[in-house]
């Protein structure tokens, strides 16, 4: 008998995030209870984690590696100050041709793997003309411009459900735990929203012009469908942008990837501060 609409086919998307997790399992005996996504010029605090195990994504089925720099592309377990952590160390955008299941692939498979928050981080273009390369910015909300979402076709009911509650797509407490964190440690941090595009290519000044009305306060090329993913699945998340230039209009300078890693790994020591200590509360 076939199966109706609404039931998940054999070879759903939750049985493929299934094999990872399986896969997972086999190497490491961990059982995390955060997650972080490290963007570009950001993966090292993954290789502070105690009791480090690393796996590599071509080691995991259905898990694609990235092909952009500052992307190292492993699937890192550990603790922070004993909460126990898997931390991805890179993702993969869609620009880079892969399918949108791809794109979530990873943090779906965090959340199968038992996370109750994930923590996301993203180098982003600053849309405020005050503010300056190297500020940190934690998310509010997002403007998903991509053109798609994790969720387009049937819905995996074994995921979540066919129309998730995005109101709250990032957890207030999580962002109020990043301000105490950020405050103790003397660290600024301004709030705003994120704007997604597809990419590669960075933003026109008149499509920044364009955001900037729509209310964004900063520009990336990921991010958001993750989001989409994780609250699908239950699983409450935090954002963390680190303005690595200001977007096209507001600087005589060239856009470049390799700056953009360059300022990221510039505020590594802020960033591994407040990642080390959010994880010490979430996880609490």
């Amino acid at each position: 008998m076939r199966p109706s609409p609404s039931q998940s086919p054999p070879s759903s998307v939750a049985a493929r995030v299934e094999d990872c997790v399986f896969a997972v399992k086999k190497r490491v005996a961990l059982e995390p209870r955060i997650g972080v996504v490290l963007g570009s010029g950001l993966g090292a605090f993954a290789d502070s984690l105690d009791d480090l195990v690393r796996i590599p994504y071509r080691d995991l089925p259905h898990m694609p590696s990235s092909g952009v720099a500052g992307h190292a592309g492993n699937l890192c377990f550990g603790r922070v100050q004993r909460v126990p952590v898997v931390c991805m160390q890179g993702r993969v955008h869609l620009y880079e041709g892969h399918s949108i299941e791809k794109v979530v692939h990873g943090v779906r498979t965090m959340a199968r793997l038992g996370v109750h928050a994930v923590l996301i981080t993203n180098a982003a273009g600053g849309l405020e003309p005050s503010w300056a390369a190297g500020d940190l910015m934690v998310v509010t909300d997002h403007l998903n411009l991509t053109g798609t979402s994790p969720l387009v076709g049937p819905n995996d009911d074994a995921l979540g459900p066919r129309f998730p509650d995005l109101t709250m797509a990032y957890d207030s407490e999580l962002r109020t735990i990043l301000h105490s964190v950020a405050g103790e440690a003397r660290i600024a941090l301004r709030e705003g929203v994120y704007a997604a595009q597809l990419g590669p290519a960075y933003e026109t000044p008149a499509e920044v012009r364009m955001l900037r009305m729509l209310g964004a306060h900063a520009v990336g090329m990921s991010t958001v469908h993750e989001v989409i993913a994780l609250r699908h699945m239950g699983v409450r998340v935090g954002a963390l942008s680190c303005i690595t230039n200001l977007a096209a209009g507001f600087s005589s300078e060239r856009l470049d990837h390799v700056e953009v890693e360059a300022t990221a790994r510039s505020r590594r020591a802020a960033i591994a501060t407040l990642l080390g200590g959010w994880i010490a509360r979430a996880g609490a």
